[in-house]
């Protein structure tokens, strides 16, 4: 039997597991109803699809020096992508901001000061995320639903905040390792080489190499997949996310 996490329904976790197994039992069906494995909260790293969608994500922290190029070539290969602010990059960089938005993108949250949510409180994390949000507020004027803590930190308290709040906690399977000096090609290769249907692919703006890379990985992506924003990837209700981290419709 696989076990998962159900994500933000822990209630009766015993009833549903004892369900599950009278059903798999019952009817060798694909189990539905389904249980926590051991106590821990998961993120979403990635969807099982039956299509061939994955999404694309950039992580703004450092500067914006590259968000017209990335949004140029997103434009011309018409594809949709996820943001995650920083709120003081929002704060310093408003119109750039406003110009991925613009763009049609979609935007999330990526703490408020790029800090380390593991060293800190439940109580002092929703304070930090909610001032984030406010920033991204101030500027598009939409609601953040989408969330992505610095350095991929997370606990059980990161989580149960984001669920507590109505947000969504989006992690990546796909990392680009785009950042420092990390040449064109290898950005490129990396990110060829693993991305399949599903994927939530990372990236970062203000690095050295990545609106460079671009053009060559969404030619080759756009081939395969349909590349969308995270909101058109995960399912909204009605899932479940496996001990790795996927996210499957129940």
């Amino acid at each position: 039997m696989k076990l998962y996490v159900i994500k933000g329904r822990t209630l009766f976790f015993g009833i549903l597991a004892a369900i599950a197994v009278c059903v798999c039992i019952g009817a060798g069906a694909q189990v539905q109803s389904v249980f926590r494995v051991g106590n821990r909260e998961i993120p979403i790293y990635c969807v099982e699809r039956d299509d061939n969608r994955l999404a694309l994500t950039f992580n703004c922290a450092w500067n914006d020096s590259d968000i017209d190029a990335i949004l140029t070539t997103l434009d011309e290969y018409g594809v949709k992508a996820t943001f995650f602010a920083v709120g003081d990059w929002a704060e310093k960089y408003p119109e750039a901001l406003a110009k991925i938005d613009a763009h049609g993108h979609e935007i999330g949250n990526h703490s408020y000061n790029h800090a380390h949510y593991s060293q800190m409180g439940k109580d002092a994390i929703l304070a930090d995320i909610q001032k984030a949000d406010d920033v991204i507020e101030q500027v598009t004027g939409k609601d953040v639903t989408l969330f992505r803590a610095a350095y991929g930190e997370y606990t059980d308290d990161v989580v149960k905040a984001c669920d507590e709040t109505g947000r969504v906690y989006i992690q990546w399977s796909v990392d680009s390792i785009d950042y420092g000096d990390a040449a064109k090609a290898d950005i490129v290769n990396r990110v060829l080489s693993k991305a399949k249907a599903g994927d939530i692919v990372l990236m970062h703006n203000g690095t050295k190499n990545t609106a460079a890379a671009l053009p060559e990985i969404l030619a080759e992506l756009t081939k395969k997949y349909e590349l969308c924003t995270v909101s058109d990837l995960i399912y909204k209700d009605n899932y479940v996310i496996d001990g790795t981290g996927k996210q499957i419709k129940a």
